[in-house]
């Protein structure tokens, strides 16, 4: 959906206080191409305070919150904790139906479907028992790939806007 664009993402809009327009994107990790829709880290190691290094920060902060989602969907929704013998095209289909009943639960199960702890973050012994549980699941492969430059130049934008008009106070004591 992401790739043949059949996806329904907003148009490009710019950053507040910035005029270049910036694509609506998934957050991703090392093992995904940098495309106009998902962002990637910076690859390697750079020096505390960096820019890259502080957009890796930040884009982990927002992959975390992601994993902390598929965490809870995941402890309901078994499939996910294992390989899915599936064609990729099936496999998409199996994730849109479970998040299409975990949206209808929420809405009309709440009650019974989420725990009292839904709107916390998850604390650091579930997400390790959790990673422990989805062992089972099939590591991607990192391919290196060069990204085109106009994705590199999105990127290094919300890289800089991070540095400067979006900074958070506490980014440079954890980054």
């Amino acid at each position: 959906m992401i790739e043949d664009r059949t996806i329904n993402l907003p148009s490009p809009d710019s950053l507040p206080r910035r005029h270049i327009p910036i694509p609506y994107f998934f957050v991703g990790d090392s093992a995904f191409a940098l495309s106009e829709n998902l962002m990637k880290p910076y690859a390697g190691a750079h020096p505390k305070g960096t820019s890259k290094r502080v957009f890796n920060y930040r884009l982990s902060r927002a992959r975390r919150t992601v994993e902390n989602a598929f965490s809870i969907i995941s402890s309901v929704f078994r499939v996910l904790r294992k390989p899915m013998l599936l064609q990729p095209d099936k496999a998409e289909l199996v994730v849109m139906a479970i998040v299409l009943l975990h949206n209808y639960l929420r809405r009309h199960s709440r009650n019974t479907y989420m725990n009292d702890t839904e709107d916390e973050v998850t604390n650091e012994d579930t997400r390790r028992q959790n990673n422990e549980d989805m062992r089972s699941l099939l590591p991607m492969r990192n391919i290196p790939r060069r990204s085109p430059a106009h994705l590199n130049a999105i990127r290094d934008e919300l890289s800089d806007y991070f540095m400067k008009e979006g900074k958070v106070h506490w980014q440079d004591r954890c980054s």
